[in-house]
């Protein structure tokens, strides 16, 4: 007989609960071990600028040109309204609720220090393109290598078109098959990595440090919570699926992006399920769960945009029309720059907080409770491509359902009405 074994989900889960026990209890403890979780984030760092680059070099490569211009652009259309709508619907929010209110700044901050970043929306723009790739894979710059790897595989195409009998591609697509074997080993420890690392963010934070901001947390807990309903409310009714089976077959993904905080260590999961658990085709995948990883960034337009409203409501700075409007703008424009590795939303504040004549040293309030945020900011960024994916490829025919409901199962004709009803409902 096989021997059972825990669902990484599961083991993921439960070390995320006895990390933040851990934290609680033996706090100086935890803190001091650290640096075993920073060993898992670099292990699986270390690969994805490769990961990146091969996966978007091969999936341009196998397209023709008239399906890089069909899904390509659809998917980069998709990309920027729902970022645009993550970031209004964060401002709406906080007008709203207004979390801002009753916010006592005094003793917050310090000595925490902010790097400024007086960048404007031309150099935020001119960064998006590489002048040295190796440096930009060197230092990880996951949008200049995007950008690289895009024009890379259009070249391959027509290089291939050339000379058919060339094995360029076959030999760049078993190395991104060795790649994903290289980070599926060291997803093996992942429990542990994950489990030292919130034990020493709850050992080093404690709890007690988001007490003066828990209605910031709640309202942007709330709003994320709300698009997320709101885009698998449009995925079930548009790609005819059950929304519970929908989310059960995503639980993986969003565990793994709540426990790391990082879209780009939960890529390789999204990769994965997406093909095996939701059924969407590789063409799709390959182009756009990468792609996604920086140009689709809603949780970090919302995040931005909510934080602003935060700190403007704190300081008590009030915002025409147009300067809400304004706010949405840079918000999606800067999560395009928005780094895709723990800790990044900090410096991503730091570029827009100045440029709406906001306090920098305000970004501080935010430092004790970024862990906290990052897990919101990632879940949303990374079920938001997996969204854009389902959308994509059902657009393209690109699904196979078999693989969404189990080979064994009968898949149904939903309508939107079956959509909004419960099991339970179903069951009567």
């Amino acid at each position: 007989m096989k021997k059972s074994k825990l669902d990484m989900t599961v083991r993921i889960t439960i070390a995320v609960v006895f990390g933040v026990v851990f934290g609680i209890i033996f706090g100086d403890i935890a803190s001091s071990i650290k640096f075993i979780g920073d060993i898992f984030l670099r292990l699986i760092q270390m690969s994805i600028p490769l990961l990146v680059f091969g996966q978007i070099i091969e999936a341009v490569a196998r397209l023709n040109p008239k399906e890089l211009k069909g899904f390509g652009a659809k998917t980069l259309v998709i990309f920027v309204l729902s970022s645009m709508l993550a970031a209004a619907f964060g401002v709406l929010m906080a007008l709203t609720f207004k979390p801002g209110s009753g916010v006592n700044v005094a003793g917050f901050g310090q000595g925490t220090e902010i790097a400024v970043q007086n960048i404007s929306i031309k150099d935020t723009l001119l960064g998006f393109f590489p002048s040295n790739i190796i440096d930009s894979l060197a230092k990880g710059s996951i949008i200049q290598i995007i950008l690289f790897a895009i024009f890379f595989g259009i070249a391959l195409s027509q290089y291939m078109m050339t000379k058919p009998s060339s094995k360029v591609l076959d030999v760049l697509t078993e190395f991104n098959e060795i790649i994903i074997r290289l980070i599926t080993l060291v997803m093996k420890v992942a429990p542990i990595g994950i489990f030292v690392l919130v034990a020493s963010t709850i050992g080093t934070l404690g709890i007690s440090v988001i007490l003066p901001l828990l209605k910031y947390l709640a309202v942007y807990g709330l709003a994320t919570l709300l698009f997320l309903g709101l885009w698998i409310l449009i995925v079930s009714v548009y790609c005819k699926f059950k929304p519970l089976r929908l989310i059960r077959n995503m639980t993986e993904i969003s565990t793994m992006a709540l426990a790391t905080t990082s879209s780009a260590i939960t890529l390789p999961i999204a990769l994965k399920d997406s093909n095996n658990k939701l059924g969407i085709g590789h063409r799709i995948t390959k182009l756009v769960l990468p792609l996604g990883m920086s140009l689709n960034s809603n949780g970090s337009a919302m995040h931005m945009a909510i934080t602003v409203m935060t700190i403007a409501g704190i300081y008590g700075h009030v915002y025409s029309f147009s300067g809400l409007l304004y706010i949405i703008i840079i918000s999606t424009l800067a999560s395009l720059a928005n780094a895709v590795v723990p800790g990044a939303g900090l410096v991503s504040l730091a570029i827009i907080v100045p440029q709406l004549g906001l306090p920098l040293e305000s970004i501080a309030i935010f430092a004790g409770v970024e862990w906290f945020v990052g897990m919101l900011r990632t879940i949303l960024n990374v079920t938001s491509d997996v969204f854009t994916a389902l959308l994509v490829a059902k657009g393209e025919n690109a699904i196979d359902y078999d693989i969404f409901y189990g080979r064994d199962e009968k898949i149904p004709t939903l309508t939107a009405y079956d959509v909004l009803e419960t099991e339970e409902t179903k069951k009567k």
